[in-house]
């Protein structure tokens, strides 16, 4: 039913003004629509994302986005060079955490949060197998 139609995450934020200043200066993402203090809606490479007034931001544990790249050390470093720090998760099974940087055989991953604690990360694209 749903399989041809594009999804867009949301991700809530308790303080709009300084979620906009991460999405757009930080990550680089472009404002494609808004309606100002509830709902800012973000342009990432063919899809979108909505990040929106919540009370109940930063609540989720788990990762609310992830994009893929293609040099996942050097968007770290990038992002790091911008004051972004990273989450470092001793509990992954089958991974290693060199720097900021988890990896796990061809899999190299990165988390890090935005200003309401919403769990983001950077990954290199899926292999085919």
């Amino acid at each position: 039913m749903l399989s041809k139609t594009d999804v867009q995450p949301m991700l809530p934020v308790k303080d709009m003004s300084r979620a906009e200043r991460f999405y757009e200066q930080v990550l680089e993402l472009k404002k494609v629509g808004s309606m100002p203090g509830a709902a800012s809606v973000y342009q990432s490479g063919s899809t979108r994302l909505c990040v929106y007034r919540s009370d109940f931001a930063g609540t989720n544990r788990g990762t609310a986005a992830l994009w893929e790249v293609k040099d996942v050390d050097k968007t770290v470093k990038e992002l790091r060079d911008k004051g972004v720090t990273f989450e470092h998760y001793d509990t992954m099974p089958g991974m290693t955490l060199e720097g900021d940087v988890h990896r796990a055989g061809e899999m190299r991953v990165a988390w890090f949060k935005d200003p309401d604690g919403n769990i983001l990360s950077v990954q290199n694209p899926g292999r085919p197998k």
